[in-house]
């Protein structure tokens, strides 16, 4: 268990702790010849059935108060100090608007010096205590007087600490490994080692980890914990890892910084969260507010952006974005503290509620009702409710991330709602049962719909189609809802297009013995350069515009595609080149290809390749980056030889579609 103390400077916290445990907190020069706590302090108390208390001792001098929040995230009891002679004081005050934000729940409260008390001080301190508790998380917290000068009232205090670490018994361990960093440090023989409190899952010797959000990777050679040599760390340990890796030098790693679970690294600078505004704030704050946000142990610059009001009123919470000025990492309900511009008081705190916040659109009903889905603290309720919010699907792997979740642990999720899932890459989009029949019904709906409007189209575009539908999928995700089973049969892709089996469009007698006579000329050996327009009217003694406007008919019709202006390419070629493409980037280094490769394995003019390239850049086939092109591969299916008028056939996917229920 992780007790932390709190209060005003010079209230006796570090001696408290050293009376407790034999250990000086104090292990700066500057800090032994000033008589004050600067930095984080640690001791630890070994106990008589194994387990250990860890001790962090905070500064209680307002110019350190960021410090103070530091220490306080992560510990599991607060220990507020407030001494006899003095009594409550602004630093006492301060520290427990901080405990409050932070909903540190367990406390206990020691009034130190009581020696010194002249009689009927203790009363009167007391009843200061009583009424500044009051309303806040640590309201009917006991009050223990003591005496680290004499050892009055020591031993009842530590009994109280043991039995407190009894009850609490051991965190959860399920979630993915966070560690949140306040000191980093290099060791003559062993090398570089941070250490900090185990905000959730489990970390052991040899585990690979993230250094976040620098995304650089390491390992660790070896740990402590509550300061002995372990091979396993727990959530609520204070930890020493021993890290290597490269890159991982004492300069890459800040305070603040985080070591986590390689699946958990995905830094944030824009936060939805719940914010509070101190009662004792002058004034309210309006929109783009700027302050300071404390977060474990990370201090960064922020704005706050109001998402409900223009104003944020003293003892009132509301809904909020924070902008912050460089990206932190962090997980969702994590509590953080806001202080102002100047760092010199606390002005309030709060909840992260979403890690991802849009930068607009930000008071849509779609996102507070979003927001109030996240708030929920069990994942299980916060994730069903995500699925009865538009648009009505979400990435469970990624709410799975932003709250630390473990794999188990998403997958009982997955159990327990049964949506319809589709996997690809690293998102696993999950929609309710009942959401996925209504988007069936609506799918097949609209494409009737718009079959009766344009009956001269041979369908509607697939993106046009996924922007129109609800629940709003994901472009992966949507490809792989077309060829879900409950949709086989009843909807045909014909390459970037989509309709009901029975919409054709047909050429007329005519058209179709003049398209018999062109299609020859495209194809075979010429495919890769078929000639244009103007030359299929010379060889066929045709009109151009008869030519041109039969072509244009059969591009609706899914048989070719004008790759440039009356220069038609037939669809199996298209899909050839598209599958060309691939190869090359498979081939190239990083994935990428250049138009002059390209050019070589088609045999064609440069000229004519890049106007291929062009128009896959267009369709999302290929993605351009200068001189290089990489592929998309979600989208190699756009050009599959379409269903033909004759037999109505659809040719068969690119790629296996990865999704289930559950």
């Amino acid at each position: 268990m992780i007790v932390g103390t709190a209060g005003h400077i010079d209230h006796g916290k570090t001696s408290l702790i050293k009376a407790l445990t034999g250990v000086d907190g104090d292990r700066l020069k500057e800090e032994k010849a000033r008589g004050i706590t600067i930095d984080l302090g640690f001791a630890y108390l070994p106990l008589g059935d194994g387990t250990t208390l860890g001790f962090v001792d905070v500064p209680g001098h307002e110019r350190f108060v960021h410090t103070m929040v530091a220490g306080a995230s992560g510990i599991d009891i607060a220990l507020l100090v407030v001494a006899a002679d003095d009594g409550v004081m602004p630093q006492t005050l301060e520290h427990l608007a901080i405990l409050d934000l932070l909903q540190i729940r367990r406390a206990v409260i020691a009034l130190t010096k009581v020696d010194l008390a002249p009689p009927g001080r203790l009363a009167e301190v007391g009843a200061q205590i009583q009424a500044v508790i009051a309303g806040t998380v640590l309201e009917g917290a006991d009050v223990f007087p003591v005496s680290s000068a004499i050892g009055l009232g020591i031993d009842a205090l530590r009994d109280r600490l043991a039995a407190e670490a009894n009850t609490l018994g051991e965190r959860a361990a399920d979630g993915r490994f966070r560690l949140a960093v306040d000191r980093v440090f290099t060791l003559p023989g062993i090398g570089l080692t941070v250490t900090g409190t185990v905000l959730s899952g489990v970390v052991r010797v040899k585990d690979q980890v993230s250094l976040s959000p620098s995304g650089l990777s390491a390992r660790v050679r070896s740990l402590h914990a509550q300061n002995r040599a372990v091979e396993v760390g727990r959530a609520g340990d204070r930890c020493a890892l021993n890290l290597a890796g490269d890159g991982v030098v004492k300069d890459a790693i800040r305070r603040g910084d985080m070591v986590v679970d390689p699946f958990l690294h995905a830094p944030v600078e824009r936060i939805d969260a719940r914010l509070r505004l101190l009662p004792g704030e002058p004034k309210p704050i309006g929109q783009w507010f700027p302050a300071h946000l404390h977060h474990g142990a990370s201090e960064v610059s922020v704005r706050v952006v109001l998402v409900e009001d223009e104003q944020l009123a003293p003892g009132h919470a509301a809904d909020v974005q924070l902008v912050l000025s460089r990206p932190i990492a962090a997980a969702a309900l994590d509590r953080f503290v806001l202080r102002d511009v100047s760092a010199q008081r606390t002005i309030g705190g709060g909840q992260f509620l979403d890690l991802r916040g849009p930068p607009r659109q930000r008071r849509s009903a779609e996102r507070q009702a979003q927001r109030a889905a996240l708030l929920t603290s069990d994942p299980l309720e916060a994730f069903a409710a995500l699925l009865d919010a538009p648009p009505f699907a979400w990435d469970l792997l990624a709410f799975a991330r932003d709250r630390a979740l473990s794999a188990a642990r998403a997958d009982a999720i997955a159990t327990a709602l049964s949506p319809v899932i589709f996997a690809n890459g690293e998102e696993r989009v999950a929609i309710g049962q009942a959401h996925w029949r209504r988007f069936v019904d609506r799918l097949i709906e609209f494409l009737a719909a718009f079959h009766t409007a344009n009956p001269d189209l041979q369908g509607i575009g697939r993106e046009r189609l996924r922007l129109a539908l609800q629940p709003r999928l994901p472009a992966a995700a949507f490809a792989q809802a077309l060829q879900h089973p409950e949709l086989a049969g009843r909807i045909v892709r014909d390459g970037a297009f989509v309709r009901l089996p029975g919409h054709t469009m047909r050429l007329s007698p005519e058209r179709e013995l003049l398209w018999q006579a062109i299609a020859p000329l495209l194809d075979g050996e010429a495919r890769f350069r078929p000639p244009r327009v103007r030359d299929l009217a010379w060889m066929l003694t045709r009109q151009e515009p008869e030519v041109r406007q039969l072509l244009r008919f059969a591009a609706r019709l899914g048989r070719v595609d004008e790759v440039a202006h009356d220069h038609f390419f037939l669809r199996a070629t298209m899909h050839e080149m598209a599958l060309i493409a691939a190869a090359l980037a498979t081939e190239g280094e990083d994935g990428r290809f250049t138009a002059a490769e390209f050019r070589d394995r088609l045999d064609n003019g440069r000229k004519v390749a890049i106007q291929i390239l062009e128009f896959f850049d267009r369709q999302g086939v290929t993605l351009n980056r200068g001189t290089l092109r990489r592929v998309q591969a979600r989208y190699l299916d756009l050009f599959a030889p379409a269903a033909t008028a004759a037999h109505g056939r659809e040719s068969p996917p690119v790629g296996r579609p990865d999704f289930k229920s559950g």
